[in-house]
This record gives C-alpha cells, structure tokens and sequence, in this order.
C-alpha cells in the first residue's frame, strides 16, 4: 500500500501547478520509485472525447494509466445537495485504486481562483479524505520574496494552517534566472534561493516545513506553436509551412522602415506588419531563405496585399518553410490579442510537456522526496476512507443481515441501498405488500436481491427452537408465541439458528429492546466478561473510536479492562491500528481518589490482558488526544497526544461526552457497535439517518465475517 501520498496545491493561479505535479512525478520515476498519478477533480468537463490534460499527459509520458477524475461540475452538484461526503468517497475510492501499484502517489490539486473559492474548500476536503502530505506550488518573485511566503500561508491557511502536521513543504517555481533561455544555475543556487525564501518569513522555522523544488523561471517553456497562434487569432493560414514544429519565442511590431527592423530578424520571433509594408515582407522573405528560422509572418489589417509581391516571395516563402498568417484586425490589436493567448501547454504539445516535465524534475529535491518516503508516517485515517473501507470490506464478505424493522422507512432505504451497492444480503422483516408500499412513497423501487419475510408466517417455525433455548427459564409457549411477536426476537432467532449472520436494530425500538435479546439468545463471548460498544467517531481528518458510551452504567475496573481490550480489537479489526487511552479526570499520578483509582487498576489490569496493544491511562481528555498538552502532563506517555481509542470511566462520561462531540463538530458517529457477543448485533440511534444505517450494516457484516 501507497503510505506517501503527495497533494499538490497551488498558492497562486500561475503558479504551474501541472508541469509541477507531473514533473516531481518524472523525477520519483526516474529513480527508481514506484509512482502513480491521479488528478481526483477536473477543472473542465470530462468525456471520452475530452480528456483531463493532465491525465493524458500522465499516459503519454510516464506511461501510466491515471483514474478518471471527476469533472468540477458533478463536483458542484454533490455539493449543492450537501454530500460532500459521498463526493469524497468517490474521491478516496478513486485514490486506493492505485495504491496497490506504487509506492508513492502525486496528486493534483484543483487550481484555485479567486471568484470560486469552494475550489479551496475542495482542496481542503480531498487532501483530509486522502491523508494527504500536502505541498504548495507558488511563484517566486526574487525581490519580492516576502510575498511568495504570504501566498504560502495565505493557501496554508485552508487546510488548518502551517501548524498542521500534513503541511510539509512548498516548491518555489519560475523564479528568474539570468537572462538567456538555456542557462542553467550554479549547483548552489537553489541553496541560496532557499536562504532567501527563508531569511524573509518565520513560517520556515516550523519543523517538517521545507523548500522541496527551487525551479527557473525558462522562458522557453512557455513558448507556443505558430499553429496555436494561428487557431488562437482565428488567422487564414496563407502558406502552413512548418507551423507544427516552429515555437514563438518574440512577438516583433513591425512598422517602421526595413533598415530598423532588421536586429528583429532572429530564430523563434513572429512578425507582425501592415498588409501594405511590402517592403517588410521581402525582408522577412530574405531572411526565411538565409536560414532563419522565424517562427512566423502575420499580416495584419485590411488592406488589399499586393498580390504581385506576395507571387514574388512565394518560393522562398516555401522553401524555408516559413509559416504566413493573415488577420484583419491592425497590427497593435494583434500584438495585444496575442499578449492573452494562454500559458497552458495545449493536450496535443506533447513535445513541450516532454521538456517542462524535465526541466521541473531537475530542479526536483529528490533527496527531500527520497527521506520524506523512508521515514515512516503515523496512519490516520479520514472519514471518507473509513467509510469506503467498510463498504469495500462488507461488499467482499457477502453477509445476511437481518432488520427486524422492516416497514420504517430509513430502514428500508438503506435495505435498497445496500442490496443495490451489494454491501450486504439484507432480510427486512415486513409484510411485502407495506414494505413496496413505502419504498414507492420515498420513489424507490424493491430490487430482486432484497429479501422480505412476513413475520406472521414465519415466526410459528421459530416456537420449538426458542422454547428450546428458554425451557432453563420456564417458558411457556404461549409467552414465547408473545415474544415472537417482537420481530427484534424474531431476528434474533434467525440469528441463533444462523439463518443470516447478522442482525441490525434500534431505528425505532431502544437500546435495550435491540440488545436484551441477544443477551438471552445469542450470549457472549466466552473469554468476554461482558457486552460493551463503541462509536466510531468522524472527526474531519481522522477516525476515533469511543467506548463504552451505550451500555454499561457504572464498569468495575476488571470490565473497564475488558471494555478496553474489546474496544482495541474492535479498532483494529475496522483498519485503525489502536493507542488506548483509559480516560479519567486525573493524569497519571496527579490526582486520587475513588473514581481515579479504579481506571488506575484498570489500566494495569488491560497490559497484562494483552501487552500487544498500545494503552495509558490514567489520562485527560486534553492530555491524551492534544500533543501539546500531553508535553506538559504526560511527558513519559507511549500514546499521550496522540490515543484514537478513548476508553472512559462509565456511562454517564461517556454518553455525554460522545453526545456533545458528535453535536458541537457536526459530525457523523457510526454506532453504538456492540462487541462481546457471539454473533453481531448492532443498535441504531432513533435518529439514524439512512447512511447511518447503511455503515452500520456494513460494520455488522465485517463483524460477521471475523466471528466465522
């Protein structure tokens, strides 16, 4: 898997973002390292006839095979109806399709301009779901240094400021260099621009901020075809000539009397004169047959030529190959219309793009790149990726999950959503005819995949088995009858008997409606002293995981221990490698008392369970999740700072703390996912949305699948 993943951004909108992005790819390809390129949003409509520039150049000259990005406006369009996070699955789904065939990413950015500035939110948004190592491309101005730092931050300033941790580095392009277009810097030239850059701006004394590229500005780079001159000006092409190959390095006026013009007359200018300077003409004419190779003649203005001597230049015009364009707009016009043709390199230069890519690539700090990828990063994953995770994951075990709230709408549409996106083989239990009814209402149609079981039909062959289970209790039939009447005991029956694999509940009915009877009938594990839960919780850039805030009121330090071993195994299970924090209201040996004390015994209780996993505690909210803070109070911690499991003390610290982080950040919680128990059973919020309840499937089908 791909742990380096380097997100370009561009500080301003000439900054060169895709020579850039393409040219540090060159340079990782080059030696030797496995790199793959991706572009996941487009800034222009994307079909199969109109292909991202970036994305063909990518095929044509590092010869991979990029994903297709998403085009802006099917961008705007989730985001207009507020699913951002689905946009960012797709986002991150598109990502880890390449993963497994490199070592490094680079991935391009959106190009942001100031009247749409939701390309910086977007920016955001990808580089957090991605876990990206972002870098910025900026434009360097030589004696304006201090502003290429201010643009620096300024684009930092999006993505959480220079403090944060993926901020790593910038790369300072087209910073002037000499005067001639082929000359190269000394070898300690980048080293001094580095000084610069550095000496006018406290931001580069931020540890892990570093200057990765100092490249040239190369006239010649920007150095269009005659021919894109010609489609740009919209020009009657007179002769063609070489006008593919022959690149404008000067644009040159041309008005004046012949003997002032001449020291224009050189390889790569294109001429601009008067459709009536004949003499002009002869002279461009004489210099095309000595040799020069002039990028081109455009004729301008509306005066009838004098077709005597345009006869007369003909031949040579041919011989040399001379390129000649005429327009009707005057000579002045011309030479500005020309001053707003485009910088980007045109999809079909691939000559051009050749040549930017190795020029960015030498310029490359490769050895930065080289102990950048070495140096292992800690895996956070984002929400968007949590979220693709599961669904991949479930899709690939195939698992029967059974709904025992099969006529409630939410319900029911995440039924249909799972069974089309086949992430699970769902059983609604309803009567069919109101189940079809309902989906109608909400515009959806039952797919053939779906199961539906009346519970009235079904749930007479259920009797003798929960008799069976319960006769210890003294069931009674006609209590059990009773009971089956509860389609959650009726779930939990086919659960028993392993008619499905597993069970979700709780859109309408309680926690403890949903849990009881997999206490009664499905039991706990055997080395588990108890059932506990955990809440996945989505924060913006990383996953955490809670517990137990929904089902043990008040734990004794050995189930404290348990709940914090089941939530570790939990985590991992799920892809989020542990660092358990057992959370009290005191750090370490700071404080005392009751309370303190029983998650102090815990702690030592849970590394003798199982020493693999990463766990401390006693520990403070603050103290455990902020590096800062856990410098000050926790200096000797393994996990302080940086825990992604927080295990608390009881119930009500819990719940309430869950509750107001999920409702002060806006963010979406998956769970309670119970552990402990033989078969998985999960519980819905009362207010689950319908993405709750598809994740909450697909989390149930994983358990499923690691409980076979």
């Amino acid at each position: 898997m791909a742990s380096h993943r380097f997100y370009l951004c561009a500080s301003s909108a000439d900054a060169g973002l895709t020579t850039t992005s393409l040219g540090t790819a060159r340079a990782l390809d080059r030696r030797g390292i496995r790199v793959a390129f991706c572009k996941p949003i487009s800034q222009r409509p994307v079909t199969e006839e109109d292909v991202d520039p970036s994305i063909l150049f990518a095929e044509q000259l590092l010869s991979i095979k990029p994903p297709t990005p998403i085009d802006l406006a099917e961008a705007e369009r989730y985001i207009r109806e507020n699913k951002v996070d689905d946009l960012m699955e797709r986002v991150v789904e598109m990502v880890e399709s390449l993963c497994e065939k490199a070592d490094v990413l680079v991935i391009e950015g959106l190009l942001s301009e100031e009247s749409q500035t939701f390309k910086n939110r977007l920016n955001r948004d990808v580089a957090r779901a991605i876990g990206g190592e972002i870098l910025y491309v900026g434009r360097y101005g030589g004696d304006i240094s201090h502003s290429f730092s201010a643009t620096i931050e300024m684009a930092a300033s999006v993505h959480g400021g220079i403090s944060n941790p993926s901020v790593v580095g910038c790369i300072a392009n087209r910073i002037p260099y000499g005067e001639g277009e082929s000359e190269e810097p000394p070898a300690d030239w980048a080293d001094r621009i580095r000084r610069e850059i550095a000496s006018e701006s406290k931001i580069f004394d931020k540890e892990g901020l570093d200057i990765v590229g100092c490249i040239p500005e190369n006239p010649s780079l920007r150095a269009v075809r005659t021919r894109d001159v010609a489609e740009f000006l919209e020009a009657e092409v007179l002769f063609s000539g070489d006008q593919e190959l022959r690149r404008v390095h000067s644009i040159d006026l041309c008005a004046r009397h012949v003997t002032n013009l001449l020291h224009v007359l050189k390889p790569g200018s294109l001429i601009l004169t008067p459709s009536d300077r004949d003499d002009v003409l002869m002279a461009v004419c004489l210099s095309a047959i000595n040799k020069v190779p002039l990028a081109g003649l455009i004729i301008t203005g509306k005066v009838p030529m004098h077709e005597n001597v345009l006869e007369l230049c003909r031949p040579g015009i041919a011989e040399s190959q001379l390129p000649v364009l005429r327009v009707e707009t005057e000579s002045y016009q011309t030479a500005s219309a020309l001053s707003r043709i485009s910088p980007h390199i045109p999809v079909d230069d691939i000559e051009r793009m050749e040549r930017a890519m190795d020029f960015v690539a030498r310029h490359i700090d490769f050895d930065w790149f080289q102990r950048r990828i070495s140096t292992e990063i800690e895996t956070r994953i984002s929400p968007a990726a949590f979220r693709h995770q599961l669904t991949r994951a479930a899709r690939s075990v195939n698992r029967r999950i059974v709904l025992p709230e099969g006529e409630e709408p939410r319900t029911i549409a995440a039924a249909i959503a799972c069974t089309t996106r086949s992430i699970a083989r769902c059983v609604l239990l309803g009567r069919p005819d109101e189940v079809r009814r309902i989906a109608a209402a909400q515009g959806l149609t039952v797919p053939d995949g779906l199961d539906i079981l009346d519970p009235a039909e079904i749930s007479g062959r259920y009797l003798d088995p929960l008799l069976e289970r319960r006769k210890h209790k003294g069931l009674t039939e006609k209590r059990a009858r009773e009971e089956l009447e509860d389609t959650v005991v009726l779930g939990t029956m086919m659960l028993a008997l392993d008619e499905v694999d597993g069970l979700v509940s709780g859109a309408v009915h309680s926690s403890a409606n949903t849990i009881r009877p997999a206490l009664k009938l499905i039991k706990t594990k055997p080395d588990a002293r108890l059932v506990s839960s955990v809440f996945f919780m989505c924060l913006q850039d990383q996953v955490l995981v809670y517990g137990d805030c929904a089902v043990n009121p008040d734990p004794s330090a050995e189930e404290l221990a348990d709940i914090a071993m089941q939530s570790a195994t939990t985590s991992r299970q799920f892809g989020i490698e542990p660092r358990v924090a057992l959370i009290s209201y005191s750090t370490g040996s700071s404080g005392s008392g009751v309370d303190v004390e029983k998650v102090r015994k815990a702690t030592e209780i849970a590394r003798g369970m199982n020493p693999d996993f990463l766990l401390d505690g006693p520990l403070q909210y603050d103290a455990a999740a902020i590096p800062d803070v856990a410098q000050k109070k926790a200096p000797d911690s393994i996990i302080a700072g940086r825990a992604n499991v927080f295990v608390f003390p009881d119930l009500n610290t819990g719940n309430t703390t869950y509750k107001a982080v999920q409702r002060s950040a806006n963010l979406i919680s998956i769970g309670p996912v119970l552990q402990g128990l033989r078969k998985p059973v999960n519980d819905l919020s009362r207010g689950a949305l319908i993405d709750d309840i598809i994740y909450t499937i697909a989390v149930t089908a994983i358990q499923a699948d690691e409980n076979s």
